[in-house]
């Protein structure tokens, strides 16, 4: 067990959550107030390969604040918003600019990995919460100040591993891009296919960003009698991966499974028929049954026009997660009191689920295999089973 420190929130009857056993308020309780608006920096790419994500990211954090009045456990908030850009030097500097210049209480969003590690000393040192509703490196396992809603990099891949060695006859081609998330991926997947009896063809990662031409890289992957090809690609690198994927002849030829991010939100659009038939995994989709989930999903495509991504859900599970917090920080904008209170929650009942915190800070929460399939004339991604829970210490 690290510092974190965990107890129970029970549920209200109307659904919320209750903080217990602390001597604090409930989300039912007074509205407490606070000597001005809490700044809450959003750090998320407006810019570059990644922007659709961050716009994703953006707006399921605004549908949360529009539902609560534009407030967060009761006092008002100001959004300071900082493109992270596409490099970790972008995304550290647009941070400092977040925690030194703005001054903002707490921060949510990064979406890159690179970014991630390049911040965590300044969240840790600086004594302001993260709450990051994407990135989520494994090397990021003793932090202080930073939590994540999202997931740890390398449970994608954990969570397919098995499945695919268990139901692909022949060896596995791995392809990914050449970054942390990529290597967590590839490293995760590896975590339950090998103990299952997988075999590995080959190992392969391409340069990133640079790289938009993957026929050399497919070429190979089709002449190496791999039964199946395992990848790690998000954003626009997805939507031409999967493109020429089909274009140099692998589909049909080489069952495709990969991270959900492959074909996740708009960029499925952008990769039209050529995604049809990809296997991916993924800790959220929109059509899960469950009534929250439902009342989000018409928040969102009322805002958008879009359905939600797991992007968008994690980002307006960050923002419950702040709404408890600073509610039982008493509505101040204090940014020790609002990350012990962080700690203090171990249940969220979310459009994923109900998950709780582990003793790193990140969700214990359920997997799915969805397939990328034609649903009344548009593609969608579809859930086809369970895959497990991940995330216990």
């Amino acid at each position: 067990m690290n510092s974190r420190s965990t107890y129970l929130l029970a549920l209200a009857a109307t659904g919320a959550l209750v903080l217990s056993g602390c001597g604090g308020g409930t989300l039912g309780g007074d509205e407490t107030t606070s000597d001005g608006p809490i700044k809450i920096g959003v750090l998320v790419p407006q810019s570059g390969v990644y922007k659709s994500l961050g716009d994703d990211m953006l707006a399921g954090f605004q549908v949360y604040l529009e539902e609560h009045d534009n407030k967060l456990g009761g006092a008002d908030v100001e959004v300071v918003l900082a493109d992270e850009g596409e490099t970790a030097d972008s995304g550290k500097a647009a941070a400092d600019k977040l925690v030194k210049q703005d001054k903002v209480t707490v921060v949510t969003g990064v979406v890159s990995s690179a970014v991630m590690n390049g911040v965590a000393d300044l969240f840790e040192t600086s004594k302001i919460p993260l709450v990051g509703s994407n990135a989520s490196p494994t090397t990021l396992t003793d932090a202080t100040y930073i939590w994540r809603t999202s997931y740890v990099n390398d449970e994608p891949g954990e969570a397919l591993g098995k499945y695919v060695a268990e139901n692909v006859d022949g060896g596995v081609y791995f392809l990914a891009a050449d970054y942390q998330a990529g290597k967590d991926e590839v490293e995760g997947f590896k975590k339950t296919f090998e103990p299952a009896g997988g075999e590995i063809v080959d190992e392969v990662y391409t340069p990133f960003p640079a790289t938009s031409n993957y026929q050399p890289f497919l070429a190979n992957a089709k002449s190496s009698g791999a039964k199946a090809l395992f990848s790690f690609y998000a954003g626009g690198a997805a939507v031409e991966f999967v493109k020429q994927y089909d274009q140099f002849g692998l589909k049909g030829e080489i069952a495709h499974y990969s991270a959900g991010f492959l074909t996740e939100g708009g960029v499925l659009n952008g990769q039209g028929p050529a995604a049809e038939g990809t296997f991916t995994s993924m800790n959220y989709n929109y059509d899960l049954d469950n009534e929250l989930n439902k009342a989000f999903v018409e928040a969102y495509q009322a805002k958008t026009d879009r359905t939600p991504t797991t992007y968008a859900m994690a980002s307006y599970d960050a923002a419950k997660v702040l709404d408890l917090a600073i509610k039982e920080a008493g509505g101040k904008a204090d940014p020790e009191a609002i990350n012990t209170a962080i700690g203090k929650i171990t249940e969220i009942e979310s459009p994923r689920g109900t998950w709780t915190w582990s003793d790193m800070g990140t969700p214990v929460q359920m997997w799915y295999l969805r397939e990328v399939k034609d649903v009344d004339g548009k593609l969608a991604n579809v859930v086809i089973q369970e895959l497990g829970k991940l995330g216990d210490n």
